[in-house]
């Protein structure tokens, strides 16, 4: 009987830095922060993270087409 090996990537994390934040929305890292208007959270030490929550809003706009205009997202952001 043929085995076949399995490799699965879980990413535990809320907050995901750019490569990361990259990879789980399927974009090139280079190309990420110019295509994706969400804006990262910045940290005390200077750090800047992007919250897995923020990108699984703006991916769910886009399926269903009501991607949000930049004015709507400054809005939401208050």
């Amino acid at each position: 009987m043929a085995k076949a090996m399995l490799s699965l990537q879980v990413q535990p994390y809320r907050m995901l830095k750019k490569s990361d934040a990259a990879a789980y929305c399927g974009l090139p890292a280079a190309r990420f922060e110019m295509l994706c208007p969400v804006p990262a959270v910045a940290y005390p030490d200077g750090s800047r993270l992007w919250d897995v929550r923020d990108l699984d809003s703006w991916v769910d706009s886009l399926k269903t087409g009501a991607a949000d205009s930049d004015d709507a997202i400054l809005e939401k952001l208050g």
